[in-house]
């Protein structure tokens, strides 16, 4: 009798396809609102924060080079990872003009789901699809194809081609130049 009224009383999680609408259309109000263009990537960033699970992505992305950086190096690049990964997709939702999604539809995985949603502009449209994982009573996403491309696969090519020119230190060396000082914290 516990059990149930414990399953009863307890929340129930958002369906994959309406947590992700739910998500993108604050991000649309957010684009839309009247603030600076600062605090609109400050809110950006925080809700996305929430979203997007920028640490399995900087990981995987990462891929094999992940276990010879060291835990400080590790800590480091998760943090520039992060910022790299909200200059290439959370501030480009600024550079959209009124901004619409529309949700074609979600599907169930064996490990979390799949949610396939369109950016739609007055001039253009992308495909966005987002694989997602539970996380407490929410879903995180851990990745991003846009038009067919996913977005931590290719950032993975880019950083494991610039591994093999350069160590760990360089690279974090680069990321700190390009996308400015991370505080570490992951």
């Amino acid at each position: 009798m516990l059990l149930v009224w414990l399953l009863l009383a307890a929340p129930a999680k958002a369906a994959p396809l309406d947590y992700t609408r739910g998500i993108l259309e604050q991000a649309r109000t957010i684009v839309a609102g009247n603030q600076a263009h600062n605090e609109k990537l400050t809110a950006l960033s925080v809700l996305f924060g929430k979203f997007l699970d920028t640490d399995a992505m900087g990981r995987e992305a990462l891929g094999q080079h992940w276990s010879s950086f060291s835990r400080a190096q590790q800590k480091e690049f998760l943090a520039l990872f992060r910022e790299l990964l909200e200059r290439t997709y959370v501030q480009k939702l600024l550079l959209f003009e009124n901004p619409d999604f529309l949700y074609a539809g979600g599907q169930l995985i064996r490990d979390g789901a799949v949610v396939d949603t369109k950016i739609v502009t007055p001039r253009d449209e992308f495909d966005f699809k987002y694989r997602l994982i539970p996380a407490g009573q929410n879903w995180v996403v851990t990745a991003i194809m846009v038009e067919s491309v996913n977005l931590t696969a290719n950032l993975g090519s880019q950083l494991n081609d610039l591994l093999g020119r350069m160590s760990a230190d360089d690279l974090l060396t680069l990321m700190k130049r390009k996308y400015g000082n991370a505080s570490g914290e992951a």
